[in-house]
This record gives C-alpha cells, structure tokens and sequence, in this order.
C-alpha cells in the first residue's frame, strides 16, 4: 500500500494494528472490517487454501493473522487463535445460539494447508453441533472461513476435559490461557 499523504510505500511493523511511511513518517490505520480484522494489504508468501490468491497480512485485536481478500478467510496460528478469543470474549455481551448447526458434508472438505502443503484436519470446533474449521497439526495453523471466528466468539463457552475426552459447557474455573 502506498502512503495516502505522499504516496511513497507504506509497510507493517511487527505487532502494530497499523502501516508506517518511511518518508513522511504517517500513519495509517485501516477500517475493521464486518469481521472484526484491519486488512493491511501487505502481500504474505501463502496463498489461501480454499481460492488460492495470495493472503495478506491483517489485524485482529493487535494480534497479526493472514487474511484472503477474496474468500475473507483468517489463517490463524493456534496460540493466537486462542489469545484472539481471549480478546474477543472480554469484549463480548450474553453469548448466542449458533443459529444452525453446520450441514456435515463440510466434514468431507479437503483443503491444503498453506505453509505445508499436507492436508488439513477438517473437524467441528468444540465439539458436535458447532462450527467447523481446519487446521494443521504440523504447522500449528487453524483456517477459518468468513465469519467462523465471530461464531466462535459468540458461541457459548466450552472446556475440553482431557481426562474423559469430553466438551462441556463453561464452567467458572475454566480459563483460556493468558
């Protein structure tokens, strides 16, 4: 992107919502989108796994995701993923029913992860009845289609018992990582 003061380059700073001129020292924040992410139009090495076109790199709660522009899909590292719903849920109000559980034919889709380029796991996120995401074990990334992240943040919360394998609903001393 180029600077709307001077139209020298712009580029992105680690960890910043925002792009910097060199030249003239501006500052640009771009809009959230319906999403919730700044897209700072900074062209990543990956490519989106679903439409393939280059993924950007793009903000969500000042954590640094990658972003299609065409599909308006999020490639999310697993850490991050769950600082962003950290984020996200302590900005939130009353959570919601997710208005319709997902058509299982989605659990058929076979997507390639961007950085290995393995297939990815195609799985419900916490459990039957939710949202479906993919993700790569290997790589440690999750993908999520338009509009699954905000699903996810106003969905009921879950606790993964690791002891019975189960997924029950929020209890009070259940705490995402900090």
């Amino acid at each position: 992107m180029n600077c709307p003061n001077c139209g020298a380059p712009m580029r992105l700073l680690d960890g910043r919502e925002c792009l910097t001129c060199d030249y003239c020292q501006s500052v640009y924040f771009p809009e959230k989108n319906a999403d919730g992410v700044r897209v700072l139009d900074e062209p990543s090495e990956l490519s989106c796994p679903v439409c393939a076109v280059r993924l950007v790199h793009a903000m969500i709660e000042a954590h640094q995701i990658l972003y299609c522009t065409r599909c308006r899909g999020n490639l999310i590292p697993a850490t991050v993923f769950v600082l962003i719903l950290r984020d996200l849920r302590a900005h939130r109000g009353d959570t919601e029913a997710i208005p319709h559980p997902p058509d299982p034919q989605e659990l058929q889709r076979r997507i390639q992860c961007p950085q290995c380029h393995r297939a990815m796991d195609t799985h419900y996120y916490a459990g039957p009845g939710n949202i479906v995401i993919d993700d790569c074990a290997s790589c440690e990334l999750n993908w999520l289609d338009a509009g699954e992240l905000m699903a996810i943040m106003r969905a009921p919360d879950h606790a993964y018992d690791p002891d019975s394998g189960s997924i029950s609903q929020y209890t009070a001393d259940f705490k995402l990582p900090e």
